[in-house]
């Protein structure tokens, strides 16, 4: 007894393109995404940044009060002329003492105390009030020197600050910038290892927005003897049973 076999089958265009789809999707269920290709990246620091920062550490030492003698240290701001300023004020200033001792003796002499107790005692105290007035008048200009210095050492630092400052501002610019571009290599990369697999899905919305019945279907028939039945027409009906599984799915008209 002959049997007859119906299968529905999709528009030739249809079937094509089915095909072609299908036959994409078994290499790629095996392959492995690389990930590494896309690996998120931190741009590093430029040199603007580490320059910035290596000033920053830099401001740190020698801020005592006039500690050490080297760059940065308040000795370093002192004024080059400052020692000719204070010899030259306590050069005048011992001429005026003499002076006055002069007028002291000149006194003693006129009042015939001159050479007794009385005007070596006034000797004496003028000399001591003179030492002590020098003393102070060397401490006046020494603290007068390192006030100018403090001034200068603390409008220099305040400079470097500002400059540090925006060199960082500038360096942070520069980095995101790179960073920027790293991110768009990551992206584009993440875009090259996904390209197949959005290509396909892409095609599969496509063939899956098409409604059934939208292209014409042709009927085959097939005809096999009652037995035995041959390695072909099984595979016929193995082929119907899953056309008509994919017609029940909507995916074939």
């Amino acid at each position: 007894m002959a049997i007859e076999q119906t299968q529905t089958l999709p528009a030739p265009v249809l079937e094509a393109a089915l095909t072609a789809f299908t036959q994409k999707l078994p290499p790629l269920m095996g392959q492995t995404i690389d990930t590494a290709s896309y690996a998120p990246k931190v741009a590093g620091q430029n040199t603007l940044q580490q320059t910035a920062q290596n000033q920053a550490l830099g401001l740190g030492s020698l801020t005592g009060a006039g500690a050490g003698t080297g760059a940065g240290s308040i000795n370093s701001y002192m004024s080059p002329y400052q020692q000719q300023v204070m010899d030259a004020s306590l050069s005048e200033f011992d001429r005026n003492a003499a002076m006055q001792q002069t007028g002291l003796r000149d006194q003693s002499i006129q009042s015939g105390a001159y050479g007794g107790a009385r005007q070596g005692i006034m000797q004496m105290e003028q000399q001591r009030g003179s030492n002590m007035d020098r003393a102070a008048l060397n401490a006046q200009l020494l603290n007068q020197g390192f006030g100018q210095a403090q001034q200068a050492r603390a409008g220099d630092l305040q400079a470097q600050q500002g400059l540090g400052t925006y060199q960082a501002q500038l360096g942070q610019g520069y980095q995101g910038f790179e960073q920027a571009k790293l991110d768009a290599g990551t992206l584009a990369a993440r875009e090259a290892e996904y390209e197949p697999y959005t290509r396909l899905g892409l095609i599969g919305q496509q063939l899956a927005q098409i409604q059934p019945g939208a292209f014409a279907s042709t009927n085959i028939g097939y005809q096999s003897s009652a037995a035995p039945a041959s390695p072909m027409a099984s595979f016929l009906g193995g082929a119907a049973g899953a056309g008509g599984a994919l017609g029940k799915m909507g995916i074939f008209g």
